[in-house]
């Protein structure tokens, strides 16, 4: 695939308006993706192909080998975000109620985790998903935490995938990780499994959060509601069978069944409004 790079350019080297190569390539270090490469790049690379490929010969994915043989030209691979390998067994809702604040591009052996919403099997989870991606593909998994200062509540938001509700002002920092409902792709003796930092499951009733899931998706044009936008509405999963966090003056949010999502046309860092329903 990487010799691939060579024999494109040397197929188009009379075309005047190219300016990027691109190779795809569903299976790499780095998820299913691909490669982009401006025309100066990609011709440089051509350039020494034959004498990268040898002195690599070890490496065994193609985008390995394109990023070793880029660097050794004097440019760096800039790994997009979105790409996601998955490489991890079981429950990944604790990965994707965190996702980063980038573009949702792929989520690579998505066959191998377990369904992604509850009560529904692997099939029905990616055609829900993707009624979402309909409405705004944009915001798809984009994390949004904002506080309820009077019941002393934190929300995480994975927008069009899941919510949370957190008994206590939580740091945003602790937010941003993880939970670790996953198991790695393979056993290792020596932490740590991942690239990125996780939290544990955790019974402390101050720190176990409320789950809710998408439900549904629509479009409003409600004066209540701002003016035009999206509305996401997202459903308590199971129980959670704990007593409510004392230390933040004991409101339980065991009575919330449904959480109302309220998200602009005019695209902000934020969302614009969460409503709760008993």
């Amino acid at each position: 695939m990487v010799h691939g790079i060579m024999e494109v350019l040397r197929e188009v080297k009379d075309h005047k308006n190219l300016r990027w190569v691109v190779m795809g390539d569903d299976d790499s270090a780095f998820g299913g993706g691909g490669i982009m490469l401006s025309y100066p790049l990609a011709k440089a690379l051509a350039g020494d192909m034959e004498n990268c490929l040898k002195r690599y010969v070890f490496l065994n994915s193609a985008d390995n080998t394109t990023k070793a043989c880029i660097a050794d030209i004097g440019v760096n691979l800039s790994p997009q975000r979105g790409n996601h390998q998955i490489d991890f067994r079981g429950d990944i809702s604790g990965f994707l109620s965190t996702h980063s604040l980038t573009p949702l591009l792929s989520l690579h052996h998505f066959d191998m985790v377990d369904p992604i919403f509850p009560a529904k099997d692997r099939f029905e989870s990616t055609r829900h998903l993707m009624t979402a991606a309909k409405a705004d593909q944009s915001r798809m998994l984009q994390q949004t935490i904002c506080y309820n200062r009077r019941n002393n509540w934190s929300f995480s938001i994975s927008w069009g995938y899941s919510a949370q509700i957190y008994e206590r002002i939580m740091h945003r920092s602790y937010l941003l990780m993880p939970i670790e409902t996953f198991t790695p792709w393979l056993e290792t003796p020596n932490p740590p499994a991942y690239m990125f930092n996780t939290r544990g499951r955790s019974g402390d009733p101050c720190e176990a959060p409320h789950a809710f899931f998408f439900q549904s998706v629509e479009r409003t044009t409600a004066a209540e509601d701002g003016g035009g936008g999206i509305i996401t509405t997202y459903s308590r999963a199971w129980p959670r069978g704990l007593p409510a966090c004392l230390t933040s003056g004991n409101h339980s949010a065991d009575f919330i069944h449904t959480i109302r999502v309220f998200s602009p046309d005019t695209k902000r860092t934020t969302v614009s409004s969460i409503k709760l329903l008993n």
